[in-house]
């Protein structure tokens, strides 16, 4: 298949080029190949009528996409073993007038080039009090030679989820005498049954009593690192959040965020016969019907 090479038409020798770089060739072309320009030359008419085309088709996003891949296969992989065979050719001229190929002698050099290794990225677990805390953990992760590197890990206290921890010279072996890569830990943060984690708040759970939420109460709850006295008003629905502030996660400049509260009323499974007895004289003299409430 024969296909026209739109890119060299517009003076290009590669298809890695901008539409303005487009635009602009097919300006100074059109300009220089116009039929009002050069009058009498059928050459020239040709040649602004292929520039034209070319324009056309590599303006066109879409157009432009679907040549490509034509462009690519027959006319770019064949400039590259042109380009192969052409410096094949320069090398052999050097050798038989110097006697030496300093190409081949500069590729060597460049081989012995120090060399940096390249990086390693992987992740860890930590659990919301690990964090908080700070904590040392071990990792392994095989080596460039197919063996196994154990190494520990300290965590800070307080850093934040999805945050990384760079460890110089951790990573893969360097070339040539180069530098080793380095280790880039990504840290992920568990959620654990008492405690979620929201940027810098953290959210927990309190169950109370029917009892406890129809008379209010005082408790006490686990914080995250102190237990917490919490005064529960009277009336307080499940579903209504208390905000204790500064007993949240560390924010990095030595404060804190809050610990959000959420209220779970939980109903009895186990009941006593006087308790039983006790909810039977409460249906008959209580006037509450939380269906009328919503019917509101």
């Amino acid at each position: 298949m024969i296909i026209k090479d739109y890119y060299k038409i517009l003076g290009f020798d590669t298809n890695k080029v901008t539409l303005e770089e487009i635009k602009i060739a097919y300006r100074d072309s059109a300009k220089k190949y116009h039929p009002d320009v050069n009058k009498n030359s059928p050459k020239a008419e040709a040649r602004f009528k292929d520039i034209t085309e070319a324009y056309n088709t590599l303006s066109n996003p879409k157009q432009k996409r679907k040549y490509d891949r034509l462009w690519q296969y027959y006319i770019g992989r064949t400039n590259k073993q042109n380009s192969k065979y052409k410096n094949a050719k320069i090398k052999d001229f050097m050798k038989l007038f110097f006697g030496e190929n300093i190409e081949e002698e500069k590729e060597k050099k460049q081989k012995n080039e120090p060399e940096k290794g390249e990086n390693i990225y992987t992740e860890i677990t930590a659990t919301i009090s690990e964090a908080f805390y700070g904590v040392v953990k071990e990792i392994t992760f095989k080596t460039i030679d197919y063996g196994t590197k154990t190494i520990q890990v300290k965590i800070p206290a307080g850093i934040r989820n999805n945050e990384r921890i760079r460890l110089i010279g951790q990573g893969k072996q360097g070339k040539n005498g180069g530098k080793n890569g380095d280790l880039f830990i990504k840290i992920k943060i568990k959620n654990s049954q008492n405690f979620k984690l929201d940027g810098i708040d953290i959210n927990t759970d309190i169950l109370i009593s029917p009892w406890e939420s129809a008379l209010s109460t005082k408790i006490v709850i686990n914080g995250i690192d102190e237990e917490i006295e919490v005064a529960i008003p009277k009336g307080i629905q499940s579903g209504e959040k208390i905000k204790i502030p500064d007993k949240g996660y560390k924010d990095g400049k030595g404060g804190r965020g809050d610990l959000i509260a959420t209220i779970k009323i939980m109903i009895p499974q186990d009941i006593s016969e006087e308790e039983i007895r006790l909810f039977e004289k409460l249906k008959q003299i209580s006037n509450f019907n939380p269906r009328k409430l919503r019917a509101k």
